[in-house]
């Protein structure tokens, strides 16, 4: 019984040195963003430029029983600077009867069944190459990328990259859960983007704005067509390449939710993926381990991190039971709290493009609130595909008039 107790009582303190680590993360990163910055720049990893090969791009857009969205986007990929690239819109479950595009780089793909699996739409887009690309990249149909996106991206791959994550910024920011959505995105593009190209580690991947090899992904081998598919990319690819880019100038927008139960259903498919692919996460970690490799090591770490809600919850159940059991553990863990919370706050603050962020800290009880409501629901991404519903049709050109505004 002795023994058990004993064991009981590491396994409680060993959790703890887990989540102060978690908890002291990002401080660490913002320190260190700093220390570069002070440094003139010098302290940050630097990407020489290996060919002057023009890339031939392919960007696959993903559209499901709705083409409200997909006029815009192409109407952005016809803006790029750079030249050479294909767009291939696969429109799964959708009337086309309204979509006509006479420029020939534009190739529309209906499905002849539906196949209600984002998997499924990259594989026929695929399929239906006009020409061999040198590398593809996925997008959703609400986005919208920048004139200058694929030139930026270009040169990424011209540095030698064989998979690259760009920039994504908010197409909205109007409402409050908006501008939540869009706070929770700032905060982890620098911890698990931004600050790791700067030193010269893998960058987490998303499932839009994600440029890969054609060659690359070929490789990549699914279990099945169920959502999360970019958590299983992305423990594919940082394990197949050096490092995985983060394309900062290359900005893609995305829409972001407006309202509690569209935020409730995509909390509950991000949840589901993130326990879905654990072992995944896991897999990356030990691989690192036994290649003696730091950025497999330091990715599979913070891959396995819990969602912040959960992390934020465990962190304040943690800190109530030593203030009952050991009053001196309880301040420190206190402290470590309150240190993540400033640290969150700063980076928000420091790291944001866009205005009104900081306006809306006020509302983050009621995010985390739904975020917890979303976990309850998390069997329901297992069984159903759950489709988050977008709403904000909106051109580039009127975009980056507002933001130059």
């Amino acid at each position: 019984m002795q023994i058990w107790s004993s064991l009981l009582w590491w396994i409680f303190w060993a959790a703890q040195l887990l989540l102060a680590l978690y908890f002291l993360m990002p401080f660490f990163l913002l320190i260190i963003k700093w220390l570069q910055d002070l440094s003139g720049g010098r302290l940050k990893k630097k990407y020489p430029v290996q060919h002057a090969k023009e890339f031939d791009f392919a960007a696959i857009i993903t559209a499901h029983q709705d083409t409200r969205f997909i006029p815009p986007l192409v109407d952005s990929f016809l803006k790029q600077t750079h030249a050479r690239f294909a767009v291939y819109v696969v429109a799964d479950d959708c009337d086309i009867s309204n979509l006509q595009f006479p420029d020939p780089r534009i190739v529309l793909l209906k499905p002849e069944k539906a196949l209600h699996a984002k998997i499924k739409s990259i594989k026929l887009a695929i399929e239906n190459f006009i020409r061999p690309h040198d590398a593809l990249v996925i997008f959703d149909s609400d986005n919208l990328v920048h004139p200058e996106y694929l030139e930026k991206l270009n040169k990424n791959f011209q540095q030698g990259f064989k998979a690259v994550q760009t920039h994504m910024l908010s197409k909205n920011t109007q409402t409050v859960y908006a501008k939540l959505d869009s706070v929770g995105f700032i905060y982890h593009n620098f911890t698990e983007r931004q600050i790791r190209m700067d030193l010269g580690l893998s960058s987490c991947t998303l499932g839009l704005g994600i440029a890969i090899e054609k060659n690359l992904y070929d490789d990549i081998t699914y279990r099945d067509t169920l959502g999360g598919f970019d958590k299983k990319l992305q423990a594919d690819l940082v394990k197949s390449v050096p490092q995985v880019a983060f394309a900062e100038d290359a900005i893609v927008y995305d829409e972001k939710v407006d309202d509690g139960n569209t935020l409730e259903k995509q909390r509950t498919r991000w949840l589901f993926a993130y326990f879905r692919y654990f072992r995944d996460n896991w897999n990356v970690l030990m691989k690192g381990f036994r290649r003696l490799n730091f950025n497999l090591v330091f990715f599979g770490f913070n891959a396995l991190r819990p969602p912040l809600f959960i992390l934020a919850g465990l962190g304040c159940l943690f800190v109530a039971v030593d203030f009952m059991v050991e009053p001196v553990a309880g301040w420190i863990g206190l402290g470590l709290l309150l240190l993540f919370a400033l640290s969150f706050v700063l980076i928000v603050i420091t790291q944001s493009r866009q205005k009104g962020m900081l306006k809306a800290f006020i509302y983050m009880p009621i995010f985390v609130l739904r975020q917890a409501r979303a976990l309850l629901k998390i069997r329901k991404a297992g069984k159903s595909f759950l489709k988050t519903e977008h709403t904000r049709v909106i051109y580039i050109d009127e975009l980056m008039k507002n933001e130059s505004a």
